[in-house]
């Protein structure tokens, strides 16, 4: 990052659920051991087939994988950034209609109003375990989208 954008961000914070939540992580990863013998028991053993084990098996680690790697938020003055492990996403204010607060927290829609389609167009931004950035996240998100639900 240059120093620029540095000079920018109004907000920024780390957000690890896999080592915030031990509880829910614990009960995943014994999901995902539950359904891994399941797809073993299925695929290698009935149907001798280990492509599809694997395949089952990147299915469902790619659909949670957010949950298990530190997802680095920084709201500057005029875009949000987003950087996952190897991906970053940059959105303008401008694409979102209102915003929402869940318990764990806020969904950015691109709607006027809350929307079914949320969880595939809008963005859902986690909160840390502390929730340190939540007062001045939603200062920020009413003066940028004003529109909160």
């Amino acid at each position: 990052m240059s120093d620029k954008s540095k000079d920018d961000i109004v907000v920024e914070w780390i957000s690890h659920p896999f080592l915030d939540f031990p509880k829910s992580s614990t009960i995943l990863v014994f999901f995902f051991l539950f359904m891994g013998y399941g797809l073993w028991q299925l695929t290698v053993v009935n149907w001798e087939q280990p492509f599809y084990y694997v395949f089952g098996m990147l299915i469902l680690f790619g659909g949670t994988i957010t949950y298990f790697i530190p997802t680095h938020y920084s709201f500057r003055e005029n875009e949000i950034v987003i950087h996952y492990w190897l991906f970053k996403m940059v959105r303008s204010y401008s694409d979102f209609g209102c915003y929402y607060t869940d318990k764990k927290g806020v969904m950015l829609s691109t709607f006027k109003m809350p929307r079914r389609l949320d969880p595939f167009r809008g963005l859902n931004v986690r909160f840390s375990k502390t929730q340190e950035e939540k007062k001045a996240l939603f200062d920020l998100l009413d003066k940028k989208i004003g529109n909160r639900q």
